[in-house]
C-alpha cells in the first residue's frame, strides 16, 4: 500500500496500543502456566498473533476475542512442532529456548528479514546442553528455517548481552522449566536492560523468581508458572510517535500509559519535555531504547544544533538496517543525517520538503515518517506503508482520526 500524506498538524485524544513487549511475555508465561489465565487489553498485531499461534502449536489452548485472550497452559506436548514466527524477532528468540526446554523437536520458520537475524548466543551455548541445531533447509548465512532437537539441560549459560536482550529473556522464560538450577553469565555489557526488567516483572506475576547476581542471573529450576489474570499496559514505544508529534507542533492528549511502567521507552517523555523547553540539540545513548531511534531522529531534525544518538550499531540487524534507512528516508526529504559506525548525527533544520520514501518493510519507518510529514512543506509519499501491521495495524486510521490527511494511491 502506497500512501500520500498532505502535511497537517494533529489534534485530539489518542489511546496508545498495549505494549507488544509486555504482551509477548504474558502470552508465553500464561501458555506455560498450570491452569487458565485471562489477559486483557491485547492488540492483534502480526507479531502478537504469531506468538499466539506458536504457543498453540506447542500445546496451549488460546481463545482470543476482541481484546481478551483466555489461555490454558500446555497439558500435553506435541511430538513435533512447526513454529512460524513470521517477522517477529521476539517470537523467534523467546521460543527457541522454550521449545528446547520442553524437549519438543521443533522447526522454526520466518519471513522477510527474520531469517537473516542472528541467533548465535543459542547456537554457541545450547549444543553444550543437549541441543542439536539443523540449518540444512536455510540459505547460506541464514538463521531460518532451522530445526532444534533434544532437551535442554540446566547449568551455566554464557551469553553476550550486547547483541540483544531478547536472548536473555528467552532463557529467563525457559530455564525455570528445567530439572535443575541454572545461571546466565553475561560476557559483555547488557544492552536494553529495561526489557529484562519487564521480563522479570512478568515472571513475578506468574510465580517465578529470578535473582540478579554479580555476573548475570540465577534461575531456580523445577519452577511452576502459576495462572495470572491482568491487562497489558500501554506501549511507550508507540506513544513516542504521538509525543514527538506534539513537540513538532501537534496538540494531542496521549492516554493509556502507566507512569510507573518498567518500559525503558518511557524515556521519550523526559527527552521530549527537555526539547520542548529549549529546542536544543541533544546527545543520547540509544543502547537501552533502540526502538525510539527512528522517531528520535525525526525530532533531532528540528533541534537547534547537531544531535547525536550513540551506541546503536545493532539497529543494523532489525527488520531493516534502521540506521541507514532512517538516514536515507530523512535525507531524501531534506534532512541532514549522517550515519557513523555506531551512531547517528543529525544537523538541525527548519523544515522538511516532502517527496517520496520507502517503508523498507519496517513498521517503525512509515510511522516515524508520518510524524515527519507534519512538518513538511509539501506532500510525502510512503511506499509500502502496510508494514505498520506488524505492531500497529490501524496506525493510519488513527492518524486520520487525529486530523491527518492520508490518501491511498
Amino acid at each position: 500500500m502506497d500512501i500520500k500524506i498532505t502535511p497537517k498538524k494533529l489534534h485530539g485524544a489518542v489511546t496508545v496500543p498495549p505494549s507488544k513487549s509486555v504482551a509477548h511475555r504474558m502470552i508465553i508465561a500464561a501458555a506455560l502456566a498450570d491452569g487458565v489465565s485471562e489477559i486483557s487489553n491485547l492488540y492483534p498485531s502480526v507479531d502478537i498473533l504469531a506468538t499466539m499461534d506458536c504457543m498453540r502449536a506447542l500445546g496451549a489452548s488460546i481463545e482470543f476475542d476482541g481484546d481478551k485472550a483466555v489461555i490454558e497452559g500446555v497439558k500435553k506436548l506435541p511430538d513435533k512442532a512447526v513454529l512460524n514466527c513470521r517477522e517477529s524477532g521476539s517470537t523467534m528468540r523467546f521460543l527457541i529456548p522454550i521449545a528446547c526446554a520442553l524437549g519438543v523437536n521443533t522447526e522454526f520458520l520466518g519471513r522477510a528479514k527474520l531469517p537473516q537475524r542472528p541467533i548465535t548466543p543459542f547456537t554457541d551455548e545450547f549444543p553444550k546442553h543437549g541441543i542439536t541445531f539443523d540449518f540444512s533447509k536455510a540459505e547460506s548465512g541464514f538463521t531460518l528455517p532451522c530445526s532444534v532437537s533434544g532437551r535442554l539441560t540446566a547449568g551455566r549459560f554464557e551469553i553476550d548481552g550486547e547483541l540483544s536482550s531478547q536472548f536473555i529473556t528467552g532463557l529467563m522464560l525457559a530455564l525455570p522449566l528445567l530439572d535443575g538450577d541454572s545461571e546466565i553469565v553475561l560476557t559483555s555489557r547488557l544492552n536494553s536492560k529495561p526489557y529484562i526488567d519487564i521480563t522479570l516483572g512478568v515472571l513475578r506475576d506468574f510465580g517465578c523468581s529470578i535473582s540478579e547476581t554479580s555476573t548475570g542471573y540465577f534461575i531456580k529450576g523445577n519452577s511452576r508458572f502459576r495462572p495470572f489474570s491482568g491487562g497489558v499496559e500501554g506501549d511507550y514505544s508507540q506513544a513516542a510517535f504521538f509525543r514527538v508529534a506534539n513537540s513538532l507542533g501537534s496538540e494531542l492528549e496521549i492516554l493509556g500509559l502507566d507512569e510507573n511502567s518498567l518500559q525503558g521507552d518511557r524515556r521519550i517523555m523526559e527527552i521530549c519535555d527537555a526539547f520542548d523547553r529549549s529546542g536544543a540539540a541533544f546527545e543520547i545513548d540509544g543502547a537501552d531504547i533502540p526502538d525510539l531511534v527512528p522517531i528520535l531522529t525525526v525530532l533531532a531534525c528540528f533541534a537547534k544544533g547537531t544531535s547525536r544518538i550513540a551506541n546503536v550499531a545493532r539497529l543494523r540487524f532489525k527488520e531493516c538496517d534502521r540506521l541507514n534507512v532512517t538516514a536515507e528516508c530523512l535525507n531524501a526529504i531534506g534532512g541532514k543525517v549522517t550515519v557513523r559506525e555506531d551512531s547517528l548525527e543529525i544537523e538541525g533544520i527548519s523544515e522538511l520538503h516532502g517527496g517520496m520514501i520507502d517503508g523498507h518493510d519496517d513498521h517503525r519507518i512509515p510511522m516515524s515518517m508520518a510524524v515527519a510529514a507534519t512538518r513538511c512543506t509539501s506532500p510525502l509519499v510512503i511506499r509500502g506503508a502496510e508494514c505498520v501491521k506488524k505492531s500497529f495495524p490501524n496506525y493510519f486510521e488513527v492518524y486520520k482520526q487525529l486530523g491527518g490527511e492520508v490518501d491511498v494511491l
